[in-house]
């Protein structure tokens, strides 16, 4: 098997308290609790593949108090072209997350069905909240595209990746398994949004289903495996982890 080296690379951050990010917190909490916004980056010798695209800037200048880095520019740093990113794997379709996919125009994109069809469908359209979450502008360049890879349910992506569907945050969201040298890795993105949901097993409030949220935890936990490495979708604390570069955006994980 195929093993990858895996960087996290930070390309926003802004202030939140924690009553946006713990359920059942009182969101009149003036507790400062800040957020960070990742891609990642995973490479084996034969592939290179990215864990989301991050937000575009027109949407990033949208969002107040946004310390915002386009994610093309940190992956030049470390040498990567768009055109050189062949898989593009899509953990929901929220604007931060999957807002620079059209940036790759030579890469599968892999997003579960579920997800798809949530976005697609009836439902979404009718919750004001979804409207905001949604970046529809890539969600119709992702369907007018020839390079989208619907996939239902556990998948193998690559040699050595692979995707997991847990729902929970979103209909269809999906985590990722990637083997490197110190063993399986996870990246949960919002499945768990800091550290604290998970080793806590307190979820984030926003969320499709709650049970399916708790449901997410058990399977991140079980993909880690002994390794018992996962990346949380939001935590500033994976660049204390996992001490940053000197641009203080950039990480090796594994």
């Amino acid at each position: 098997m195929s093993t990858f080296e895996v960087h996290a690379l930070c390309y926003a951050r802004r202030d939140g308290v924690r009553g946006d990010h713990f359920l059942g917190h009182s969101k009149d909490s003036a507790e400062p609790h800040p957020t960070a916004y990742y891609v990642w980056l995973a490479v084996s010798p034969q592939h290179t593949v990215l864990v989301d695209a991050g937000m575009r800037p027109e949407r990033a200048a949208e969002v107040p108090g946004l310390d915002y880095a386009d994610p093309v520019e940190l992956l030049a740093e470390l040498g990567v072209e768009p055109t050189g990113v062949d898989h593009v794997v899509l953990t929901h379709l929220h604007y931060d997350h999957a807002g620079r996919a059209s940036a790759f125009p030579d890469a599968t994109h892999v997003v579960q069905q579920s997800e798809m069809d949530y976005w697609t469908g009836p439902w979404a359209r009718r919750i004001t909240r979804e409207k905001w979450l949604l970046d529809e502008v890539e969600l119709h360049r992702l369907q007018a595209g020839d390079r989208l890879r619907l996939v239902d349910g556990d998948a193998d992506v690559v040699p050595g990746l692979s995707v997991h569907l847990v729902g929970g945050h979103t209909a269809g969201t999906q985590v990722v398994r990637i083997a490197t040298a110190a063993g399986q890795l996870v990246v949960a993105s919002d499945a768990s949004h800091f550290y604290e949901n998970l080793e806590a097993d307190h979820p984030a409030p926003l969320l499709h289903s709650t049970t399916d949220v708790y449901g997410a935890f058990d399977r991140i936990r079980e993909l880690a495996g002994p390794s018992g490495i996962f990346l949380p979708g939001h935590d500033p604390r994976v660049l204390d982890r996992y001490p940053a570069d000197p641009s203080g955006r950039i990480a090796r994980i594994a």
